[in-house]
């Protein structure tokens, strides 16, 4: 064993040994097991896609739901462009109702809505990924449909609350007292309403109780990005500006999903190791420990797409070799006039 290796199997005995440092790393292996940065990349392409027809569609409910109200329709918009970094000034400008007759109206909902719930798909497929879904007990499209459909619901839903509780904290308190309040509400309300999306998003198997760590770690984690996330993005590009022009605030605006949807990832994979216990897991292999044998497994497992299909995983018990260990005899070269299947028997009536 070279002087990098036992180095290596040193610092890999020290984190399975100490509970704190053994979760985060099994975090961190999961989230490469799953294509963590695959599925985030996914999710902030889609998120891309759906952005505006998610913000023309709220903002012509809102129409519809705070008619005659057009200062609180509004708030809640503004609320919701506040979050965007770089863009948010354009699109409150441009964003605006549907008019136009009721047959119009309704068609133009519909294809909002159709391309709105491309990210709810992506969503569904992603924890599905994460949790280690066979394919065979996946929903199928109508039940994909009628979740997307409500997830949308629960985003609106916790905009509007979001909107009324900062509303609250403003006018109550006043000047840093009315910033620290406002961060404090922005998480808790993040918080339970990752919650809410995650329960939606998750496959019914998996209680509800364990969803919540993640959440409760991407909560303040979603209220760090809101507000100092744009002056993460224009510091990334105040250069890619004098470069890339107007396509810099595209750049910026997939950067800052990009951010999200690894926060999401990364709470939904937290959720996963706590709930199955997935560690300690080896840094060098082998060996492989028993949560490594167990991931594995379960991604073999996920690849199950009929009733009819069934598949088996098994694992040979291989140390790693010690030092000064003589090599074993060679394997003996197969005799070329041997048939590759084995010997044969002659058929009947010979």
């Amino acid at each position: 064993m070279n002087p990098v290796e036992r180095g290596l199997r040193s610092l890999d005995g020290f984190q399975q040994r100490h509970r704190p440092t053994a979760v985060v790393f099994g975090v961190v292996k999961k989230y490469g097991d799953d294509r963590g940065g695959l599925l985030a990349a996914l999710i902030s392409y889609y998120g891309f896609l759906a952005l505006i027809p998610l913000l023309l569609l709220l903002s012509t409910v809102l129409g519809f739901v705070l008619h005659g109200n057009p200062g609180a329709q509004r708030s809640v918009l503004d609320s919701a462009l506040a979050d965007f970094p770089i863009i948010g000034d354009q699109l409150r400008q441009n964003v605006h109702s549907l008019r136009g007759s009721g047959f119009a109206l309704a068609v133009g909902m519909l294809f909002l809505l159709y391309g709105a719930l491309g990210i709810a798909q992506v969503l569904q497929h992603a924890m599905a990924e994460i949790w280690n879904v066979p394919g065979v007990r996946r929903p199928g499209y109508w039940p994909r449909l009628a979740r997307g459909l409500l997830l949308l619901v629960v985003l609106g839903s916790g905009l509007v609350l979001g909107t009324a509780a900062a509303s609250v904290v403003t006018s109550s308190l006043g000047g840093p007292a009315a910033r620290v309040g406002g961060l404090l509400v922005s998480a808790l309300l993040n918080a339970a309403l990752c919650l809410a999306c995650f329960r939606v998003l998750t496959p019914r198997g998996i209680p509800t109780s364990a969803l919540w760590p993640g959440c409760a770690v991407a909560g303040p984690l979603f209220t760090v990005l809101q507000a100092f996330g744009s002056l993460l993005v224009v510091h990334e590009l105040r250069h890619a500006g004098q470069v890339y022009g107007f396509f810099a605030t595209v750049i910026g605006l997939l950067s800052w999903l990009y951010l999200a949807a690894q926060i999401t990832v990364y709470a939904a994979e937290s959720n996963v190791v706590l709930a199955r216990r997935l560690w300690p897991r080896s840094l060098l292999q082998p060996p492989l420990t028993n949560a490594d044998e167990r991931v594995l497994d379960a991604i073999a497992r996920q690849e199950e797409r009929r009733p009819e299909q069934r598949v088996d995983v098994a694992f040979t018990d291989h140390g790693p070799p010690p030092d000064n260990d003589p090599p074993g005899p060679e394997p003996p070269e197969p005799d070329p006039g041997a048939s590759p299947q084995g010997p044969t028997r002659d058929a009947p009536g010979r």
